[in-house]
C-alpha cells in the first residue's frame, strides 16, 4: 500500500472521534484543548462538541501518528509543532510546558473550493464599487496590503483578488504554512522550514524572500507578514516589484502600517525613523482591512490610500471606503462598504492601457466623471 493512501487511513483511523466535523465542509476550524474538551468553528461561530477521545492515551496516539508521516515529533525541546493532514490542513499542537493544561491542538481545514470575488460580492464581504476599484490597483500595479484579525477572512480575499493579476505575470508566494491558493498558473510557492529536534533544516520567511528576488518575480506575495522580512518586503515594493501583496494581522489601517514599522525594525538593518516611515509611506499603496462581525460574518471594512509622510514625521491615509450602517432597513443588510467621497490619486497614475478597466462605478472615485 502506497505510503499516503497508509497516512490517510492510518489518520482516519486515530481522528475517528473528529472525522465527522474534518468531513463536514461548513466546518473551518477544529480546536482540541484535551481528550475531552473539543470545540470547532462553524459558520463563523465557535461551539462546543460532544465528541471526546476514549482517554489520554488515545489523544496522544493521533497526535504522534499525524507527526510521524511528516517527519516530525513533539518533545520537550520542542513542544511546538507545525504538521499537515493528508487533505492539506494545517495542524499545530502545543504540549507542556508550553500548554500547560495539556496538550492542544488546532486544526485549520483546507477548502478545496476558492471563494473568487462574485462570491464574496454576495456573501457580503465588498460591494461592486469596491470590486472594480480593487481589480484597477492590482492591475495597475499597486503595491497592497490586506489586515484584519485572526479568521476575518485575508487569506480568501488576497486568493480572490489574484484572479486580477494579468496571466503573463510571474508570481512568487511567500508563505511560513501553504494557505494560499491564488487562482493562477504561473506561480511559484516557497514554504518556511522549521529546524528539525537537532536545529538543522531551518529556512526562515526572511531567507525565502531574499530567494525569491533571484527567481525573476514579477510580483511577490507574502501570506503573512510576521517579522523582519517586512523591511526586506518594503524595499522590494519600492525597487522594480510593484503590485505586491500581503497581509498581517492589525486593527485598522493606520494600525497596520505601524505594525509594518515595528516589524521592519525587527531586522538587522538600523534606520531612522523618518526614513523607515517614509519608505512604508513609498512602499505601500493601498491598505483593506477586514473584520469578522457578530454571527461570523467577515466584511471588508475599510480600503485606504497611503500618502507622504507629513512634515511632523507622522503617516497619512485618505478613507476611500468605509463600512457604514445600512440606512435601507433591510435587516439582512446592517452595514454596507460605501466610498466616501474622497478622490483616489490612482486617477493621476493610470496608463493608457489601464483606463479600459475603469467602470462607471469607479469613475467618480478618479476624477473621471
Amino acid at each position: 500500500m502506497p505510503s499516503h493512501e497508509l497516512f490517510v487511513r492510518t489518520v482516519e483511523h486515530y481522528l475517528a472521534p473528529i472525522k465527522a466535523y474534518l468531513d463536514d465542509s461548513g466546518v473551518t476550524e477544529v480546536m482540541i484543548n484535551r481528550s475531552d474538551d473539543i470545540y470547532i468553528e462553524k459558520d463563523g461561530k465557535v461551539v462546543k462538541t460532544d465528541a471526546r477521545f476514549a482517554d489520554e492515551e488515545a489523544y496522544e496516539a493521533a497526535i504522534n501518528n499525524i507527526l510521524q508521516f511528516t517527519g516530525r515529533s513533539l518533545s520537550d525541546d520542542q513542544p511546538l509543532v507545525d504538521s499537515r493532514l493528508p487533505d492539506g490542513s494545517r495542524v499545530h499542537v502545543a504540549k507542556a510546558p508550553c500548554a500547560r493544561n495539556g496538550t492542544s491542538v488546532a486544526i485549520r481545514k483546507f477548502s478545496p473550493m476558492v471563494l473568487d470575488i462574485d462570491w464574496l460580492i454576495e456573501l457580503g464581504t465588498l460591494t461592486a464599487q469596491a470590486r472594480d476599484f480593487l481589480s484597477l490597483a492590482v492591475n495597475a500595479e499597486q503595491n497592497m496590503l490586506v489586515a484584519g484579525g485572526t479568521s476575518s477572512g485575508k487569506t480568501s480575499l488576497l486568493n480572490a483578488l489574484s484572479s486580477f493579476i494579468p496571466n503573463d505575470q510571474r508570481i512568487v508566494v511567500i508563505e511560513d504554512s501553504a494557505e494560499l491558493q491564488l487562482q493562477k498558473s504561473h506561480l511559484i510557492s516557497l514554504e518556511a522550514q522549521q529546524p528539525d529536534r537537532y536545529g538543522r533544516g531551518e529556512v526562515t520567511i526572511r531567507e525565502l524572500f531574499k530567494s525569491s528576488l533571484r527567481l525573476r518575480p514579477d510580483r511577490i506575495i507574502i501570506g503573512e507578514v510576521r517579522g523582519g522580512e517586512a523591511l526586506d518586503m518594503i524595499q522590494a515594493m519600492t525597487s522594480g516589484h510593484g503590485g505586491s501583496m500581503g497581509t498581517l494581522h492589525a486593527n485598522s489601517p493606520a494600525d497596520t502600517l505601524s505594525r509594518l514599522e515595528t516589524m521592519a525594525m525587527m531586522s538587522e538593518v538600523d534606520l531612522p525613523l523618518f526614513a523607515l516611515r517614509s519608505q512604508i509611506a513609498s512602499a505601500v499603496d493601498l491598505v483593506v482591512h477586514m473584520s469578522r462581525h457578530i454571527g461570523g460574518r467577515r466584511v471588508v471594512t475599510q480600503i485606504s490610500e497611503v500618502d507622504r509622510v507629513s512634515d511632523a514625521g507622522q503617516y497619512t491615509l485618505r478613507d476611500l471606503f468605509v463600512l457604514k450602517a445600512d440606512e435601507s432597513g433591510n435587516p439582512g443588510k446592517q452595514v454596507q462598504l460605501v466610498w466616501t467621497g474622497e478622490r483616489s490619486a490612482l486617477g493621476d497614475r493610470l496608463s493608457g492601457q489601464h483606463l479600459e478597466l475603469v467602470s462607471d462605478l469607479i469613475k467618480p472615485i478618479l476624477g473621471m466623471d
